[in-house]
């Protein structure tokens, strides 16, 4: 269904992509927007590694929301690394890419727990009472919950040489 990476030397270990997704705050999600159109928006996240899943919220109302309910599909990439290196006309990248299906949740104990996974994510010293605070707040807002189907990960020749060296 997904296709295999052809420069497999330079592909990130599921390890790896993973600890990309850990170690990131933000992405860009791609949907299929108004006419085919692909839409693609910058979003922060959290990962939750345990249930291999991703969370996003967004307003009740407005682009992404509308085209998500009318196509579930969607891809997310983070960019870990992105260096620029003049000199040999080249970037040091590495970047993951995420495909799965979304899911609205509008309410109840799922879409609590995943407001206080992205809050601690966040804002990770912030007191109970002021969270509470923030969560009575949040009723403005639905989850997106993106259910991972693949993922694969990707870096620059340069970084993997680097690493085969023991220099990174």
């Amino acid at each position: 269904m997904f296709r295999e990476m052809r420069r497999k030397k330079q592909q990130l270990s599921e390890r790896d992509s993973k600890d990309v997704l850990l170690r990131r705050t933000f992405g860009v999600l791609a949907v299929t927007g108004d006419e085919g159109y692909p839409y693609a928006v910058p979003l922060s996240y959290v990962f939750d590694e345990k249930a291999n899943k991703i969370y996003f919220h967004c307003a009740k109302s407005g682009h992404k929301l509308d085209a998500l309910r009318q196509e579930e599909k969607v891809s997310f990439c983070v960019v870990d690394q992105d260096e620029i290196v003049p000199e040999r006309f080249t970037t040091h990248y590495r970047s993951v890419i995420v495909f799965g299906k979304i899911r609205v949740i509008e309410e109840g104990e799922e879409w609590l727990e995943a407001i206080k996974k992205l809050m601690a994510r966040y804002s990770p010293l912030e007191s109970e009472e002021s969270v509470q605070q923030e969560i009575e707040t949040a009723s403005q807002f639905v989850i997106l919950e993106l259910s991972i189907e693949h993922m694969t990960g990707k870096e620059a020749i340069e970084l993997v040489r680097m690493r085969e060296k023991g220099m990174e």
